[in-house]
């Protein structure tokens, strides 16, 4: 895969696929959660709350989907459910916003950075395992880093995080050539949520440019209202990629 290659590609199917999200319980998970099943996917709720997910349409009918409880750092138990995912979208993070001690760092690296790199390296080792369907499309990962890994998001160490994800995601889409996966990033800008009250986007506005994008087939998926971040991010994630392909192997 070229650079070109994670920028563009085929249209995305998604009626009949599972899709498994992360941070189920946030405002973006639900809203994406609502969207795919709109779309005819199968979606699968992935979440550290115990509690019930209630998701309702606008006239009020109640949308149910499977839903799995998890915690950062127990990535490997969701290694059987992986097996039957098609689409795993990792979504899930923290903000501790002007904090800065040890503790917060420490939260900000296991929950932002770890913690979707292991899921991350669990869902290609598995597609790889079982490798490509017989004529479908391919199995695909989501990675949310977020605008915050090119554009300030006044917190520090979500803008670190999330600058480090995206350079793991970068490494990691080098061993896309040949391989029966596709990795896609997502780059959103502010929006409404626990994370951040003062978004001027809401999560479902952003939900439905997410995917009307995947549809299209984009593997570089930007939304929000920042024209820079749209020639900004392009620019960074080619250079990423050229440069690690000439210094890795």
């Amino acid at each position: 895969m070229t650079i070109l290659d994670a920028l563009f590609g085929r249209a995305l199917p998604l009626e009949g696929r599972s899709v498994a999200v992360t941070g189920a319980s946030g405002s973006l998970g639900r809203a994406l959660l609502l969207e795919l099943h709109r779309r005819g996917a199968r979606p699968i709720a992935l979440s550290h709350s115990a509690a019930p997910l209630h998701l309702r349409e606008a006239d009020g009918t109640e949308v149910v989907v499977e839903q799995v409880r998890w915690q950062c750092g127990q990535e490997a138990d969701l290694a059987t459910l992986l097996e039957r995912v098609e689409i795993l979208v990792i979504n899930h993070g923290i903000n501790v916003h002007g904090d800065r001690s040890a503790e917060a760092v420490e939260q900000s690296l296991q929950v932002n950075v770890l913690s979707a790199w292991r899921l991350l390296e669990l869902f290609l080792a598995t597609t790889s395992r079982q490798g490509p369907g017989a004529d479908g499309p391919p199995r695909e990962v989501w990675v949310n880093t977020s605008e915050a890994e090119i554009q300030p998001a006044i917190s520090p160490l979500y803008e670190l995080s999330k600058r480090l994800l995206g350079q793991l995601v970068s490494l990691r889409q080098l061993d896309a050539p040949g391989a029966p996966w596709r990795l896609r990033r997502l780059v959103l800008g502010p929006f409404r949520s626990s994370l951040n009250p003062i978004g001027v986007m809401t999560a479902p506005f952003v939900a439905r440019q997410v995917l009307a994008q995947a549809s299209r087939g984009l593997g570089l998926i930007i939304v929000t209202p920042n024209p820079l971040t749209y020639l900004l991010m392009p620019l960074a994630s080619g250079s990423r990629w050229l440069y690690f392909r000439l210094l890795t192997r």
